[in-house]
């Protein structure tokens, strides 16, 4: 029994952390897109940054990356135990969708752009894909 709650208080801990990790990351593409906004359009407000993220078409590609941690806020209050499955479905998404590539969707175009662009993006990942590696081992 006390096995089973370690590791149930392990595997929320590892997602706990995923999800900041993920958070910082999700901020670090954001200001590196208020910035590309920015120098074209002027200066936004917090109020109108936060309209721009749910309605603009040039923040349209972070959507995914916020399902991603509201999809880790679903596994981590639900109210029935984590399953490997459910850990590993998580994990294999977001290691799909942080795998930059020139040629490939929307978002990995320009997740590769912004990770060219910003060393702050490129620590954020590294941080991700560090932890998601050592879930692996």
């Amino acid at each position: 029994m006390l096995n089973t709650l370690q590791l149930r208080i392990s595997q929320h801990q590892r997602l706990s952390a995923l999800r900041r990790k993920l958070l910082r990351l999700h901020k670090c593409l954001l200001d590196n897109e208020r910035v590309t906004y920015e120098q074209v359009r002027g200066q936004v407000s917090k109020g109108e940054l936060l309209q721009l993220v749910i309605h603009h078409t040039q923040f349209a590609w972070l959507h995914q990356l916020s399902e991603l941690v509201v999809q880790l806020d679903e596994l981590l209050q639900a109210d029935e135990p984590l399953t490997a499955e459910a850990i590993a479905a998580i994990t294999t998404d977001i290691q799909t969708l942080l795998t930059p590539d020139q040629f490939g969707s929307d978002f990995a175009v320009k997740y590769d752009t912004a990770l060219q662009q910003n060393p702050d993006v490129v620590i954020a990942h590294a941080d991700v894909a560090k932890l998601l590696l050592a879930d692996n081992q």
